[in-house]
């Protein structure tokens, strides 16, 4: 059974983009676990919760076959953060699905590894991607390779079954 890593932030995290894409890939028969910086309760921007399986600093990358970043508000806290940049790398360079959806893609870029591919994100996002490097195209859902990106909530069950297709 493939596994998939969903990254959330601790507070203010999209609940469509964990939820809808979480489903998506459970009904595709992924195995889906979500991480976050602590373990404590995450609460998403319309209020639903989840307690966090693990955190950030306990990932393994080599345990799973993709790695996610959801967004919402609260995911801009891993734009410049160093052990999620590490994650995004290590998983790039062991050519495992790296995945971001709204504003989440900018963590990539941050960590460098948009450049030259084709991605997509929230809108207020798309200089940065392109100032990183990135060939944004404002698609709902891009893939390049093994990196796939999204534009937002109303994408993130498409997102979840690309993700899940990608891993077959």
């Amino acid at each position: 059974m493939p596994k998939a890593l969903l990254i959330i932030a601790p507070s203010n995290f999209r609940d469509e983009e964990l939820f809808d894409t979480k489903s998506a890939l459970e009904e595709a028969g992924v195995d889906a676990i979500v991480a976050s910086k602590t373990r404590n309760e995450a609460t998403g921007m319309l209020g639903r919760k989840i307690k966090p399986d693990l955190t950030l600093s306990d990932v393994i990358v080599d345990s799973y076959d993709a790695i996610i970043f959801v967004g919402g508000s609260g995911s801009s806290v891993y734009f410049d953060d160093p052990d999620a940049h590490k994650l995004a790398q290590d998983a790039y360079n062991k050519n495992k699905i790296v995945a971001a959806i709204c504003i989440a893609p900018s963590t990539l870029a941050n960590a460098g590894i948009l450049r030259d591919k084709k991605a997509t994100s929230y809108a207020s996002e798309a200089s940065n991607l392109r100032i990183k490097g990135a060939d944004y195209t404002g698609s709902h859902v891009e893939t390049d390779g093994k990196i796939i990106t999204a534009d937002g909530p109303v994408s993130a069950k498409e997102f979840g079954k690309t993700i899940a297709n990608a891993l077959k």
